[in-house]
């Protein structure tokens, strides 16, 4: 998809292109440190979405989105949140409140539609990256088995690896809903097509992986995968 950075701000210019060229998936056209500049860019050039600051010289993001009847898709990046609820009025894609890991970065791209102008579905996205210290790891998302909690990390468990994330889990159940992945403990949320064997307190995983189911989790696990 083709984007363009509208920043005043070079070092978060910098983060937007970094982040941009990890992600793999995106092409930036052009980066503008004032938004009349990109009017007259977008005049002649289609673009998918753009990254819009809001404090931006001569006329701030919010004001420039107010000039479009149809403005492209629009992910907004700030250091302030007081304009979140004027900016869904708009009706953004998403509100990235600076700083923002590379992970929320990606979560806020996935939320782009393809094509916004009809009403079919985006198909779901099948590899992502994974912060993990100073890196950002690569993962196919059907090759996980399950992710589990531990202390300030959480662990993502492949067949033949273990990759430590800073997320919580609850951020991966988050985003991984759409994508088999279920929660059946406080620690644990697995990848139901990975399933193997269902007993009455354990779930037993490919690669003879087990996991405990919890209590508070049974019921919602046997309607949800058991039942249907």
């Amino acid at each position: 998809m083709n984007c363009i950075i509208i920043e005043d701000q070079l070092p978060a210019q910098r983060i937007l292109k970094k982040y941009i060229q990890d992600i793999g998936t995106l092409t930036l056209k052009a980066t503008f440190t004032n938004a009349l500049e990109a009017i007259q860019f977008l005049q002649t050039e289609e673009i998918e979405f753009i990254f819009l600051d809001i404090h931006l010289p001569k006329l701030s993001g919010i004001d420039f989105l107010k000039t479009y009847k149809n403005p492209p898709q629009v992910i907004l990046t700030t250091a302030f949140s007081d304009y979140a609820l004027e900016s869904y009025d708009l009706n953004v894609v998403d509100y990235l409140l600076k700083p923002f890991s590379f992970q929320r970065f990606v979560q806020a791209v996935h939320k782009v539609k393809t094509n916004p102008h009809t009403d079919t579905s985006t198909t779901l996205v099948k590899e992502l990256f994974i912060k993990s210290g100073y890196e950002h790891i690569k993962v196919k998302i059907d090759e996980i088995l399950y992710i589990k909690s531990d202390t300030d990390y959480t662990e993502l468990i492949l067949a033949n690896r273990k990759i430590l994330s800073t997320e919580p889990l609850r951020y991966w159940e988050t985003y991984l809903n759409k994508h088999n992945f279920i929660r059946v403990h406080k620690s644990y949320l697995i990848n139901t097509t990975k399933i193997e064997k269902v007993t009455r307190t354990q779930i037993h995983l490919h690669l003879e992986q087990i996991i405990p189911i919890g209590r508070a989790y049974k019921d919602t696990f046997q309607n949800s995968i058991l039942n249907s």
